[in-house]
């Protein structure tokens, strides 16, 4: 009796997870879900300023459905669009990305580069990212160069390793990034120094949250970082939340707008569009972008 009660538990076990990764692959993973948030960080009497957030497409040529649902977030009208990275997954995945971003590209905006824009996927066994000393291995070659010229050539700002100011609703939005951490790219200190006090606003961008370069930017005087990269968890625990970030960024902090531990800035980290395509599956995760409202203290 025992035994078989055994056995019907096991069952009902494979039963539920098969439902559940079923759930994520063929529903969840599509459900494109807009965040909203009000950060607190402008002076007293000054106008908001609306930043579009978008991270990880991981797009492919024919995720059609996705391409169409990043466009229309034109129609927010936002001051400012910023792209945090892993943009592509295929070789031919460009043109399909400016279709998706095409109708942005009449705002300003910036990016950086993750992992993914340099170097296609490979299958990975998803354990793996629990293993922060495992090796990262990356697949073939992807055009990020011609999706570097396609984004400045709209008018966008390449942030890796950089500093910029610009205009965006009326305001000096002073902006720096660096390049991936995740694969040993970035140089901060290359960009490093205090904000520009006739800036009105400052954002430090980076695509993998690590906490030791958003520890310099928010130094420096940076209020803002935003970052992408860990998909929020992608697959997460109902009540507990993201098992992993896939870099040194607590989990409590895998996605959603934070507080950055020391400082007087907020860290506001995208869950991410897309998935690795191995691995196409979330739970208990929408894939989501954000519109971040600055108004004032």
């Amino acid at each position: 009796m025992r035994a078989r009660s055994v056995s019907s538990f096991a069952t009902g076990l494979a039963i539920v997870g098969a439902a559940a990764l079923a759930y994520g692959s063929l529903v969840e993973r599509n459900l494109f879900t807009l965040r909203r948030f009000d950060v607190p960080l402008l002076p007293p009497d000054a106008e908001p300023l609306r930043v579009l957030h978008v991270s990880d497409l991981h797009l492919t040529p024919g995720q059609r459905r996705k391409q169409q649902w990043v466009a229309d977030l034109a129609g927010l009208d936002p001051d400012l669009v910023v792209i945090t990275g892993d943009n592509i997954a295929h070789a031919d995945a460009v043109p399909a990305l400016v279709r998706a971003y095409g109708p942005l590209f009449r705002f300003p905006g910036a990016f950086v580069f993750g992992s993914n824009d340099y170097r296609g996927p490979i299958f990975k066994n998803p354990f793996g990212y629990f293993d922060s000393e495992r090796e990262y291995v990356q697949g073939a070659e992807l055009p990020y160069e011609d999706l570097r010229r396609i984004l400045t050539d709209a008018g966008w700002v390449d942030l890796n390793n950089a500093r910029v100011t610009l205009k965006a609703g009326g305001k000096a939005v002073e902006l720096v990034g660096v390049d991936d951490p995740h694969i040993e790219r970035d140089d901060y200190t290359s960009v490093a120094g205090p904000v520009d006090g006739a800036a009105d606003v400052h954002i430090g961008v980076v695509h993998s949250p690590e906490p030791r370069v958003l520890d310099d930017m928010a130094a420096d005087g940076f209020s803002l970082l935003l970052a992408g990269h860990t998909h929020g968890g992608q697959v997460c625990v109902p009540g507990i939340g993201a098992l992993v970030t896939n870099c040194g960024l607590d989990r409590r902090m895998a996605k959603g707008l934070h507080r950055w531990p020391g400082s007087n800035g907020w860290l506001h980290v995208s869950a991410g569009l897309g998935t690795h395509p191995t691995a196409p599956v979330r739970f208990a995760c929408r894939p989501e972008a954000s519109l971040l409202t600055l108004v004032p203290r």
